[in-house]
Protein backbone atom coordinates (compact mmCIF):
# COMPACT_ATOMS: atom_id res chain seq x y z
CA UNK A 1 0.00 0.00 0.00
CA UNK A 2 1.30 3.23 -1.25
CA UNK A 3 1.56 5.71 1.53
CA UNK A 4 0.77 8.84 -0.46
CA UNK A 5 -1.01 8.93 -3.67
CA UNK A 6 -1.06 12.21 -6.10
CA UNK A 7 -3.59 13.22 -8.18
CA UNK A 8 -2.58 15.05 -11.49
CA UNK A 9 -5.71 17.47 -12.77
CA UNK A 10 -6.52 20.50 -14.84
CA UNK A 11 -7.01 23.26 -12.87
CA UNK A 12 -10.95 24.10 -14.42
CA UNK A 13 -13.77 24.00 -12.30
CA UNK A 14 -15.35 21.05 -13.60
CA UNK A 15 -11.59 19.17 -13.89
CA UNK A 16 -10.86 20.03 -10.17
CA UNK A 17 -14.97 19.00 -8.84
CA UNK A 18 -13.69 15.19 -10.97
CA UNK A 19 -10.24 15.36 -9.23
CA UNK A 20 -11.59 16.15 -5.85
CA UNK A 21 -14.32 13.56 -6.34
CA UNK A 22 -11.72 11.06 -6.61
CA UNK A 23 -9.86 12.14 -4.13
CA UNK A 24 -12.98 11.70 -1.48
CA UNK A 25 -13.58 8.19 -2.71
CA UNK A 26 -9.98 7.10 -2.08
CA UNK A 27 -9.71 8.46 1.14
CA UNK A 28 -12.62 6.98 2.20
CA UNK A 29 -11.39 3.46 0.39
CA UNK A 30 -7.73 4.03 1.99
CA UNK A 31 -7.66 5.99 5.07
CA UNK A 32 -4.04 5.36 6.00
CA UNK A 33 -2.71 6.96 2.49
CA UNK A 34 -2.30 10.32 1.99
CA UNK A 35 -4.16 11.87 -1.14
CA UNK A 36 -3.50 15.25 -2.72
CA UNK A 37 -3.87 16.37 -5.83
CA UNK A 38 -1.52 18.59 -8.06
CA UNK A 39 -3.50 20.82 -10.54
CA UNK A 40 -1.76 21.81 -13.92
CA UNK A 41 -2.49 24.29 -16.87
CA UNK A 42 -2.53 22.17 -20.21
CA UNK A 43 -1.94 23.72 -23.53
CA UNK A 44 -5.40 22.96 -24.44
CA UNK A 45 -6.72 25.37 -21.48
CA UNK A 46 -4.15 28.01 -22.89
CA UNK A 47 -4.92 28.35 -26.25
CA UNK A 48 -8.79 29.58 -26.28
CA UNK A 49 -9.27 31.71 -29.35
CA UNK A 50 -8.40 28.48 -31.93
CA UNK A 51 -10.71 24.94 -32.26
CA UNK A 52 -9.02 22.09 -30.84
CA UNK A 53 -9.47 20.56 -34.32
CA UNK A 54 -7.36 23.39 -35.51
CA UNK A 55 -4.41 23.15 -32.93
CA UNK A 56 -4.06 18.89 -31.85
CA UNK A 57 -7.05 18.03 -30.57
CA UNK A 58 -8.34 17.05 -26.98
CA UNK A 59 -4.95 15.09 -26.51
CA UNK A 60 -3.75 18.46 -25.64
CA UNK A 61 -5.73 18.23 -22.60
CA UNK A 62 -4.13 15.29 -21.24
CA UNK A 63 0.10 15.77 -22.52
CA UNK A 64 1.18 17.70 -19.36
CA UNK A 65 -0.74 15.40 -17.05
CA UNK A 66 0.80 12.57 -18.75
CA UNK A 67 4.67 14.17 -18.25
CA UNK A 68 4.07 14.42 -14.51
CA UNK A 69 3.20 10.74 -14.24
CA UNK A 70 5.78 9.86 -16.35
CA UNK A 71 8.19 12.17 -14.20
CA UNK A 72 6.82 10.61 -11.36
CA UNK A 73 5.44 14.01 -9.85
CA UNK A 74 1.89 12.17 -9.67
CA UNK A 75 0.57 8.33 -9.37
CA UNK A 76 -2.74 8.57 -11.32
CA UNK A 77 -4.54 11.37 -13.63
CA UNK A 78 -8.21 12.24 -13.74
CA UNK A 79 -9.78 12.67 -17.06
CA UNK A 80 -13.34 13.25 -18.89
CA UNK A 81 -12.85 10.20 -21.06
CA UNK A 82 -14.25 12.07 -23.59
CA UNK A 83 -10.77 13.77 -23.60
CA UNK A 84 -8.82 10.59 -23.56
CA UNK A 85 -7.14 9.67 -27.15
CA UNK A 86 -7.84 6.80 -28.93
CA UNK A 87 -4.82 5.45 -28.76
CA UNK A 88 -3.14 5.81 -25.25
CA UNK A 89 0.68 6.08 -25.36
CA UNK A 90 3.01 3.57 -24.52
CA UNK A 91 3.79 3.24 -20.92
CA UNK A 92 0.17 4.32 -19.93
CA UNK A 93 -3.18 2.88 -19.45
CA UNK A 94 -6.86 3.61 -17.62
CA UNK A 95 -6.71 1.55 -14.30
CA UNK A 96 -10.58 2.90 -14.25
CA UNK A 97 -13.88 3.45 -15.41
CA UNK A 98 -15.73 5.35 -13.26
CA UNK A 99 -19.85 5.37 -13.60
CA UNK A 100 -21.37 7.83 -16.02
CA UNK A 101 -23.06 10.56 -15.07
CA UNK A 102 -25.65 11.91 -17.54
CA UNK A 103 -24.38 11.22 -21.26
CA UNK A 104 -26.69 13.86 -22.83
CA UNK A 105 -25.89 17.26 -24.55
CA UNK A 106 -27.74 19.84 -23.11
CA UNK A 107 -28.95 22.85 -24.50
CA UNK A 108 -28.64 26.22 -22.61
CA UNK A 109 -30.38 29.33 -23.20
CA UNK A 110 -31.92 32.78 -21.36
CA UNK A 111 -34.36 33.04 -23.63
CA UNK A 112 -35.51 29.42 -25.54
CA UNK A 113 -36.60 26.53 -24.34
CA UNK A 114 -35.09 24.35 -27.37
CA UNK A 115 -33.74 24.25 -30.83
CA UNK A 116 -36.41 24.34 -32.05
CA UNK A 117 -37.99 27.42 -30.84
CA UNK A 118 -34.68 29.30 -32.28
CA UNK A 119 -35.26 31.72 -34.80
CA UNK A 120 -33.96 31.40 -38.24
CA UNK A 121 -30.22 33.09 -37.76
CA UNK A 122 -30.15 32.63 -34.34
CA UNK A 123 -25.95 32.12 -33.62
CA UNK A 124 -25.64 28.62 -31.32
CA UNK A 125 -22.05 28.19 -29.69
CA UNK A 126 -20.24 24.72 -29.51
CA UNK A 127 -16.91 23.57 -29.00
CA UNK A 128 -17.53 20.21 -30.98
CA UNK A 129 -17.54 19.06 -34.61
CA UNK A 130 -19.63 16.22 -33.26
CA UNK A 131 -22.69 18.96 -32.12
CA UNK A 132 -21.91 21.56 -35.36
CA UNK A 133 -22.60 18.70 -37.75
CA UNK A 134 -25.51 17.72 -36.31
CA UNK A 135 -27.09 20.94 -35.40
CA UNK A 136 -26.09 21.82 -39.40
CA UNK A 137 -28.34 18.23 -40.47
CA UNK A 138 -31.58 19.15 -38.51
CA UNK A 139 -31.44 23.12 -38.27
CA UNK A 140 -29.98 24.16 -41.10
CA UNK A 141 -31.25 27.60 -40.83
CA UNK A 142 -29.02 28.18 -37.61
CA UNK A 143 -25.60 29.98 -37.09
CA UNK A 144 -23.38 27.59 -35.11
CA UNK A 145 -20.03 29.72 -34.34
CA UNK A 146 -17.21 28.25 -32.37
CA UNK A 147 -17.25 28.35 -28.43
CA UNK A 148 -14.06 27.85 -26.68
CA UNK A 149 -13.25 28.16 -22.68
CA UNK A 150 -14.25 26.60 -19.43
CA UNK A 151 -18.02 26.18 -18.13
CA UNK A 152 -17.96 29.42 -16.57
CA UNK A 153 -16.79 31.12 -19.51
CA UNK A 154 -19.02 29.94 -21.77
CA UNK A 155 -21.85 30.58 -19.80
CA UNK A 156 -20.63 33.70 -19.31
CA UNK A 157 -20.21 34.91 -23.34
CA UNK A 158 -24.14 33.44 -23.25
CA UNK A 159 -24.83 35.47 -20.27
CA UNK A 160 -23.72 38.71 -22.51
CA UNK A 161 -25.89 37.83 -25.14
CA UNK A 162 -23.01 36.34 -27.66
CA UNK A 163 -25.21 33.25 -28.17
CA UNK A 164 -28.70 32.94 -28.53
CA UNK A 165 -28.19 29.75 -27.52
CA UNK A 166 -24.84 27.17 -26.82
CA UNK A 167 -25.00 23.46 -26.25
CA UNK A 168 -22.50 21.71 -23.60
CA UNK A 169 -22.35 18.04 -21.93
CA UNK A 170 -24.99 18.13 -19.30
CA UNK A 171 -22.67 16.18 -17.24
CA UNK A 172 -20.46 18.90 -16.52
CA UNK A 173 -23.39 21.13 -15.45
CA UNK A 174 -24.66 19.04 -13.14
CA UNK A 175 -20.80 18.08 -11.68
CA UNK A 176 -20.53 21.25 -11.12
CA UNK A 177 -24.28 21.99 -9.39
CA UNK A 178 -25.25 24.10 -12.62
CA UNK A 179 -28.06 21.82 -13.92
CA UNK A 180 -30.35 24.64 -13.38
CA UNK A 181 -28.82 26.45 -16.47
CA UNK A 182 -29.96 23.65 -18.68
CA UNK A 183 -32.89 24.47 -20.64
CA UNK A 184 -33.48 21.04 -22.57
CA UNK A 185 -31.67 17.67 -22.93
CA UNK A 186 -30.86 16.91 -26.26
CA UNK A 187 -32.36 13.02 -26.94
CA UNK A 188 -29.52 10.66 -28.58
CA UNK A 189 -31.75 10.86 -31.37
CA UNK A 190 -31.06 14.49 -31.79
CA UNK A 191 -27.54 14.84 -30.66
CA UNK A 192 -25.73 11.50 -30.48
CA UNK A 193 -22.93 11.93 -27.74
CA UNK A 194 -19.43 12.23 -28.16
CA UNK A 195 -17.42 8.86 -27.60
CA UNK A 196 -16.71 8.65 -23.73
CA UNK A 197 -18.99 11.56 -22.60
CA UNK A 198 -20.12 11.35 -18.83
CA UNK A 199 -17.59 9.13 -18.11
CA UNK A 200 -14.09 9.74 -15.83
CA UNK A 201 -11.07 7.74 -16.30
CA UNK A 202 -8.04 7.23 -13.83
CA UNK A 203 -4.53 6.79 -15.90
CA UNK A 204 -1.67 5.53 -14.83
CA UNK A 205 1.73 4.23 -15.51
CA UNK A 206 1.51 0.46 -16.50
CA UNK A 207 4.35 -0.52 -14.46
CA UNK A 208 2.37 0.77 -11.33
CA UNK A 209 0.50 -2.78 -10.80
CA UNK A 210 -0.13 -1.65 -7.14
CA UNK A 211 -1.87 1.70 -8.53
CA UNK A 212 -3.95 -0.31 -10.92
CA UNK A 213 -5.23 -2.68 -8.15
CA UNK A 214 -6.16 0.11 -6.05
CA UNK A 215 -7.92 1.57 -8.39
CA UNK A 216 -10.18 -1.84 -9.52
CA UNK A 217 -12.96 -0.49 -6.94
CA UNK A 218 -13.60 2.33 -8.92
CA UNK A 219 -14.36 0.83 -12.12
CA UNK A 220 -17.98 0.31 -13.40
CA UNK A 221 -17.97 -2.42 -15.19
CA UNK A 222 -21.27 -1.61 -17.57
CA UNK A 223 -20.11 2.11 -17.73
CA UNK A 224 -16.68 0.40 -19.52
CA UNK A 225 -18.32 -1.96 -21.90
CA UNK A 226 -20.08 1.03 -23.16
CA UNK A 227 -17.31 3.03 -23.41
CA UNK A 228 -14.65 0.60 -24.35
CA UNK A 229 -17.21 -0.53 -27.38
CA UNK A 230 -17.68 3.40 -28.30
CA UNK A 231 -13.64 4.01 -28.30
CA UNK A 232 -13.45 0.73 -30.42
CA UNK A 233 -15.45 1.98 -32.84
CA UNK A 234 -14.01 5.26 -33.00
CA UNK A 235 -10.35 3.84 -32.87
CA UNK A 236 -11.42 2.50 -35.92
CA UNK A 237 -12.37 5.25 -37.82
CA UNK A 238 -9.54 7.04 -36.71
CA UNK A 239 -11.56 9.57 -34.21
CA UNK A 240 -10.51 12.56 -33.55
CA UNK A 241 -11.29 16.48 -32.33
CA UNK A 242 -10.95 16.74 -36.83
CA UNK A 243 -13.63 14.15 -37.35
CA UNK A 244 -17.45 14.98 -36.75
CA UNK A 245 -17.72 11.60 -35.59
CA UNK A 246 -20.44 10.39 -32.44
CA UNK A 247 -20.48 7.21 -30.61
CA UNK A 248 -23.01 5.83 -27.95
CA UNK A 249 -23.43 2.40 -26.11
CA UNK A 250 -26.02 2.27 -23.66
CA UNK A 251 -26.75 -1.64 -21.28
CA UNK A 252 -30.80 -2.86 -21.14
CA UNK A 253 -31.70 -6.04 -20.20
CA UNK A 254 -28.03 -7.15 -21.04
CA UNK A 255 -28.06 -6.24 -24.21
CA UNK A 256 -25.37 -3.51 -25.14
CA UNK A 257 -26.80 -1.00 -27.81
CA UNK A 258 -24.06 0.90 -29.95
CA UNK A 259 -25.26 3.82 -32.26
CA UNK A 260 -22.39 5.98 -34.34
CA UNK A 261 -22.25 8.25 -36.63
CA UNK A 262 -19.97 9.82 -39.16
CA UNK A 263 -20.37 13.32 -40.94
CA UNK A 264 -18.87 16.32 -42.90
CA UNK A 265 -18.66 19.37 -40.82
CA UNK A 266 -21.37 21.12 -42.52
CA UNK A 267 -24.12 18.43 -41.67
CA UNK A 268 -24.58 17.99 -45.62
CA UNK A 269 -23.73 14.51 -45.35
CA UNK A 270 -24.58 12.18 -42.59
CA UNK A 271 -23.92 7.91 -41.84
CA UNK A 272 -25.40 6.31 -39.07
CA UNK A 273 -25.58 3.00 -38.26
CA UNK A 274 -25.94 0.56 -34.73
CA UNK A 275 -26.11 -2.28 -33.70
CA UNK A 276 -26.71 -4.84 -30.55
CA UNK A 277 -24.97 -7.61 -29.11
CA UNK A 278 -23.58 -8.55 -25.28
CA UNK A 279 -22.02 -6.13 -23.27
CA UNK A 280 -18.57 -8.04 -23.10
CA UNK A 281 -18.16 -8.18 -26.73
CA UNK A 282 -18.19 -4.37 -27.20
CA UNK A 283 -14.49 -4.09 -28.39
CA UNK A 284 -15.65 -6.61 -31.14
CA UNK A 285 -18.77 -4.51 -31.59
CA UNK A 286 -17.27 -0.88 -32.20
CA UNK A 287 -14.86 -2.57 -34.52
CA UNK A 288 -18.11 -3.90 -37.04
CA UNK A 289 -19.95 -0.82 -36.48
CA UNK A 290 -17.08 1.12 -37.61
CA UNK A 291 -17.24 -1.32 -40.32
CA UNK A 292 -20.69 -1.16 -41.33
CA UNK A 293 -20.44 2.62 -41.51
CA UNK A 294 -17.30 2.27 -43.78
CA UNK A 295 -19.36 0.29 -46.09
CA UNK A 296 -22.21 2.94 -46.27
CA UNK A 297 -19.50 5.63 -47.53
CA UNK A 298 -17.93 7.16 -44.13
CA UNK A 299 -14.34 6.41 -45.71
CA UNK A 300 -15.32 9.38 -48.25
CA UNK A 301 -16.07 11.60 -45.76
CA UNK A 302 -12.74 10.54 -43.72
CA UNK A 303 -11.00 11.34 -46.59
CA UNK A 304 -11.97 14.76 -47.05
CA UNK A 305 -11.33 15.94 -43.73
CA UNK A 306 -7.65 14.45 -43.92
Amino acid sequence: MPTKIVIATRESALAMWQANFIHQWLSELYPQTEISILGMTTRGDQILDTSLSKIGGKGLFIKELEQALEEGRADIAVHSMKDVPMHMPPGFSLAAIGEREDPRDAFVSNRYTGLDDLPPGSVVGTSSLRRESQLRARFPHLHVQPLRGNVQTRLRKLDEDQYAAIILAAAGLKRLGLGDRIAALLSPEMSLPAVGQGALGIECRTDRPDLIRLMKPLHHLETAQCVEAERAMSRALGGSCQVPLGGFGQISEGVLRLRGFVASPDGTRMISSELSGKPESGEIMGAQLASHLKDQGAEEILAALA
